[in-house]
């Protein structure tokens, strides 16, 4: 490993390459640090650290801080992964954009130009809606909006929509100039920020004794235990059978080969994690706002660490890993192409059969996929509720960073091999989440 990392240094474009990806990810998070004018930020930091277990401590996180401190960047890169999530759903309902994403690099385009066009139209409506629930938020009985009006309304919305907008310029500057897949690396960038002040905390806990030595040393090797068991799950994939017949086009012979396809333990990543944690967080967010009694009492009941909210978080995970996997993966079009191709699984009739021969095998591995997500999710709610954790070793945060660093690494790897140099392992390559 030792060796692959100094051969970076060897390959002038992979170099330059990974300086630009740096320099960018330091430009966001210098970004993360500029406030939003016409706000009290520290009254804001005080009210949002009374909201870790709703809505606002996830976008938080994946924010890498920026909704705590209130910065340009507040928005974070949210709306962007909404509008593709909204995109990607709205592909299988309407037939055109159906149409428009099987043609080829021109329907990618324009895709991705209405892609931006919703983030702007979801920054927008969240940056009103921040705007205006500012300004009935305060302390001590004073706002901690300064001049609340229609003035701050609309310098609130230009600022964060401004702030996404460039956080997706980065993003994308990052795929196309630098290393890896720009919009994963913001956000691996923001959660890994946060890693070291919580290391920082747990120390601190040892060392004061509120924290015993042994727990904090069984919650570093759980960390590295977690940690191999998602690289283990993210690289896991069944591999189906596939032969192509042979196919004689005047004197050249095509086909005849033998392959593979594989489809993915976890073929929907992280998505079903932040759908749930969404959905289930509404109503402590909801009640931070309304002081009812029923939104109080479903709060309560909705607590972290509960039976409850981790039975319905468990089903919801698995829910939306089948949903999520029906959106993306249709084995009808994949049965398909391989007749049209003139592929078939041995055994199988091309066709109707092969369809429902992949749904069933992709079934059966997407529920082992969605016990694995659900016990990594779970496990920093009980670290939190049994042994007062103060951060998470686990869950979606945990699951973006490893992943994406698979990812980058692979991409690493793939460069340094192409120019014939050896890359971070000897025997065999670094196969991506995408394989």
């Amino acid at each position: 490993m030792l060796t692959g990392f100094q051969n970076i240094t060897k390959v002038p474009e992979l170099k330059k390459r990974i300086l630009v990806t740096c320099a960018l990810l330091i430009v966001y998070r210098i970004g993360v640090y500029i406030p939003t004018p016409g706000i009290d930020n520290q009254a804001l930091s005080a009210i949002f650290a009374s909201q870790s277990g709703t809505l606002f401590g996830l976008i938080d996180m994946f924010s890498g801080g920026a909704l705590s401190r209130f910065s340009i960047f507040t928005l974070g890169i949210m709306p962007y992964i909404s509008a593709s999530i909204i995109l990607q759903l709205l592909t299988v309902v309407i037939p055109q954009l159906e149409k428009l994403s099987k043609e080829g690099e021109l329907g990618r385009r324009k895709i991705t130009q209405y892609t931006r066009y919703g983030t702007i139209l979801l920054s927008v409506i969240q940056g009103m809606g921040i705007a205006v629930g500012l300004e009935s938020v305060g302390t001590g009985g004073s706002s901690v909006v300064y001049n609340p009006g229609w003035s701050f309304r609309l310098l609130t919305v230009i600022t964060l929509t401004s702030g996404t907008a460039f956080i997706m310029w980065l993003g994308e500057q990052i795929t196309e100039r630098g290393i890896g897949n720009g919009i994963s690396l913001i956000i691996f960038a923001g959660i890994v920020a946060r890693f070291p002040s919580g290391l920082v905390r747990t120390v601190t806990l040892v060392r004061t004794g509120e924290m015993s030595l042994f727990i904090g040393l069984l919650i570093l090797a759980l960390m590295v235990i977690v940690v191999g068991l998602i690289i283990y799950f993210e690289r896991a994939h069944r591999r189906i059978p596939v032969q192509y017949a042979r196919r004689i086009v005047g004197r050249r012979v095509y086909g005849g080969q033998s392959t593979h396809l594989p489809l993915k333990v976890n073929t929907a990543g992280v998505i079903p994690p932040i759908f749930a944690s969404s959905i289930l967080l509404f109503p402590a967010t909801l009640a931070s706002f309304i002081k009812h009694p029923v939104t109080e009492r479903i709060s309560q009941a909705l607590t972290p660490g509960s039976i409850a909210y981790e039975s319905i978080y468990v089903a919801f995970i698995i829910f939306f890993c089948y949903f999520y996997t029906a959106v993306t993966f249709n084995p009808v079009d994949v049965a398909d192409n391989m007749k049209k191709y003139g592929g078939f699984v041995p055994g199988i009739r091309p066709g109707k059969k092969t369809a429902e021969y992949i749904d069933k095998i992709l079934t059966r591995i997407t529920l082992g996929g969605a016990i694995y997500v659900s016990v990594i999710c779970v496990l920093p709610s009980i670290l939190i509720s049994r042994f007062n954790v103060p951060f998470y070793f686990g869950g979606t945060g945990l699951l973006i960073v490893v992943g994406v660093a698979m990812d980058t690494i692979q991409q690493i790897e793939s460069h340094l091999i192409t120019r014939h140099y050896e890359g971070f392992l000897k025997k065999g390559q670094i196969k991506g989440r995408r394989a």
